[in-house]
């Protein structure tokens, strides 16, 4: 079960797979770089929570920001990060279904002292985005995905790879499925009660 404490992420994951509280788990591999990038985070002022089973920053019930983890890196990933001006060029786009996140990747800790300094300017301009309203890009027909749905594949690859291996039909019944949901919780609900379907390989409305 996906963890609704932030605190418990740290400790033994997400709660999103078999892996949850085990030493196989990629939270585990990166444990000593994601505490420092949370304690960068926290510094910011902006109030952690748990979305996605991810520690995820936000403004005023806004979101800005998250951390997340892969088996080959870790980092900070910014929900409005295309909108950011990216002087120090670390950002990656975040994954095939988003043209909006970008991640900043770290892969050790190191890293994140030599990049502190830009961390934290990155983690600013973000705020102050959210703070101004900046909109994000209209998205295409294409690119019409809703915010939860893309970031949860972005932050799982298993389901990424079931996700892909979908029809573009299929594909379609859970973007329209989870984007009626007006809530945010909501969706994410949604999406938690569709993912044995989609490993599956069926549609929203399949049996």
């Amino acid at each position: 079960m996906m963890i609704k404490d932030p605190n418990d992420y740290f400790i033994d994951g997400c709660g999103r797979c078999s892996l949850h509280g085990t030493e196989q788990c990629k939270v585990r591999t990166w444990a000593d770089t994601l505490v420092l990038l949370r304690e960068i985070m926290l510094q910011s002022g902006l109030e952690e929570e748990a979305k996605w089973g991810q520690p995820t920053y936000t403004l005023k019930g806004k979101n800005v920001a998250m951390i997340y983890s892969f088996k080959d890196s870790c980092g900070i990933s910014f929900f409005k990060g295309v909108l950011l001006q990216d002087d120090a060029k670390i950002l990656v786009p975040a994954g095939s279904n988003s043209n909006v996140a970008r991640h900043l990747k770290i892969t050790s800790g190191a890293q994140v002292s030599e990049l502190e300094p830009h961390i934290h300017a990155y983690i600013a301009e973000a705020i102050e985005l959210e703070k101004s309203g900046a909109k994000v890009p209209k998205p295409t027909e294409r690119e019409s995905m809703p915010e939860t749905l893309a970031h949860w594949l972005e932050n799982d690859s298993l389901l990424r790879g079931a996700w892909d291996l979908l029809t573009p039909g299929r594909q379609r019944s859970y973007i329209l499925h989870v984007g009626s949901a007006k809530q945010e919780q909501t969706q994410l609900n949604r999406i938690n009660k569709c993912i044995p379907k989609i490993y599956a390989g069926k549609g929203f409305n399949e049996y």
